[in-house]
């Protein structure tokens, strides 16, 4: 890649890093996208606010299966703390989670593969909402995977350095799924606990006894976390709660590990009801599936990121990440594969994603462009077995 895209590249990151917009929100970034589409005389398809803008480039053969990259458009709520001049220009909302980065990679690819036509058509999938609400089952519905033989994409992290490219075999992400518990007791006076059943004296027994399904009913071996992250309850200092409401997380990376602390979840809130002689209700919502990698689409991304960055700087990750990812969806629909990007300059300290402090290494965008130029074109040399593994 030239120094001059190199450069366009980082200024298109910025826009998209100071013009942050929620998900499903994603007005102005998708009219950005698509006037850098129009720019390159990349057609696309586009239903407006809430939807994909998804691109293709026919190719030599247009009527050959299509090889898909995706990046994600939209951003977190939040407020930024890097102090950068180009810093969100929009309160509380911020691209603490790189995907203005990804964005410009994947114009980037568009400008390689528009300059020197792959063997066949690339789709280019800019999807809403990969933070809430699962936008690519949005980009499915819209189209995203039609025609397509296999799909690629990556995510930028601190963890390696830039110019490492982390690809990992089977599973890289953990099943993600949300729960609301809510509990009702019998308001009183602070100083009358004996008329009264406490919310909040119930929540912190529930907050407590859910733990001991990972710690003493789960197997070490087997990744798991249940995090509550969220209790409203409470009115003044004086009175007793008569309710309250508890909002978390779990993740697991095995279906049996999943299916045990979702019973176990739904056995302790029977039990504290019981317990404490009040009323307890759980809603447990199935959130993203695990990301899964494919092995023949994961050997050509390796072999590609080798191309790129060189084998010694394509490594693998010991344990998938407990984190969650949309690209699942597409997963289940197609092989593909999913890997990570180095974006830590050598003498930074690690800022973990979704941190209001979260930067990258602007190399990395010319890293995951070129790389995503060379996974399409090297796609085409096994789309017989690619075929084989939907």
């Amino acid at each position: 890649m030239d120094g001059l895209l190199d450069n366009r590249l980082v200024v298109l990151r910025r826009w998209f890093h100071q013009h942050p917009e929620l998900s499903f929100e994603e007005a102005e970034t998708a009219k950005h996208i698509i006037a850098e589409l129009n720019a390159l005389g990349i057609r696309y398809d586009y239903a407006g606010v809430g939807h994909a803008v998804i691109a293709t480039i026919d190719g030599e053969d247009s009527t050959a299966p299509a090889v898909a990259l995706r990046a994600e458009m939209d951003a977190l709520p939040g407020e930024e703390t890097t102090g950068l001049p180009y810093a969100s220009e929009n309160p509380g909302v911020m691209h603490a989670c790189g995907h203005c980065a990804h964005m410009a990679m994947l114009v980037g690819a568009a400008n390689l593969l528009q300059r020197n036509a792959p063997p066949g058509p690339v789709r280019l999938i800019f999807q809403p909402a990969e933070e809430r609400g699962g936008g690519a089952r949005v980009a499915i519905k819209d189209g995203a995977l039609d025609n397509v033989a296999a799909i690629f994409a990556g995510h930028v992290t601190h963890e390696f350095e830039t110019n490492t490219i982390m690809v990992r075999d089977g599973n890289v992400t953990a099943q993600s799924d949300g729960f609301t518990i809510r509990v009702r007791g019998k308001g009183g006076h602070g100083a009358r606990p004996h008329e009264a059943i406490d919310a909040v004296v119930i929540s912190g027994f529930l907050i407590t006894a859910v733990q001991t399904l990972i710690s003493r009913e789960t197997n070490p071996l087997h990744s798991s976390v249940i995090t509550v992250g969220s209790i409203h309850a409470g009115s003044a200092s004086n009175v007793i709660a008569e309710t309250a409401e508890l909002q978390g997380s779990i993740r697991t990376s095995r279906e049996e590990v999943r299916k045990h602390i979702h019973r176990g979840i739904r056995r302790m809130v029977s039990a504290v009801a019981e317990l404490h002689n009040a009323s307890v209700e759980i809603d447990i919502r199935q959130g993203y599936p695990p990301v899964i990698n494919e092995p023949i689409s994961t050997a050509i991304a390796r072999k590609a990121a080798a191309d790129i960055v060189g084998s010694d700087n394509v490594v693998a990750a010991e344990y998938p990440s407990m984190g969650s990812e949309d690209f699942s969806f597409y997963l289940q629909e197609r092989p593909g594969c999913f890997l990570r990007f180095g974006a830590r300059a050598p003498d930074w300290e690690p800022v973990p994603l979704h941190s209001p402090a979260f930067d990258i290494d602007e190399r990395v965008i010319g890293v995951g462009a070129r790389y995503l130029d060379r996974v399409a074109r090297l796609s085409y040399m096994h789309l017989a077995e690619l075929a084989n593994a939907i």
